[in-house]
């Protein structure tokens, strides 16, 4: 299986959605899978849920993964009360993931 990086700035909001997004899903039309990687990422909005949401309802049609790494405590403690983190493959480090997935 094929796996593409991609490193999320600080912020994930209604700012920068539409070019993270057209990132990610860039990444998944290639036939690639996607890690996410989040270390730097301090905050996420809803609408920056709804890409990671979208993007891994795309990455699903094309048979393809994504996946999630390095969420700092302030977006963890956001998709735990929203419930979003139960969606996601998530890994604490890249070296996890890659121990646990490939690549």
């Amino acid at each position: 299986m094929n796996i593409e990086s991609y490193k999320l700035g600080k912020e994930l909001d209604s700012f920068n959605y539409q070019q993270v997004q057209n990132e990610i899903l860039a990444i998944l039309e290639k036939g690639c899978s996607a890690v996410i990687d989040m270390t730097a990422c301090t905050y996420i909005s809803s609408t920056g849920l709804r890409v990671l949401l979208y993007s891994k309802k795309v990455a699903a049609t094309k048979g393809l993964k994504l996946y999630l790494v390095g969420i700092g405590d302030e977006v963890n403690d956001i998709m735990n009360v929203t419930g979003f983190n139960s969606f996601f493959d998530i890994f604490s480090t890249m070296e996890e993931f890659r121990d646990r997935v490939g690549s």
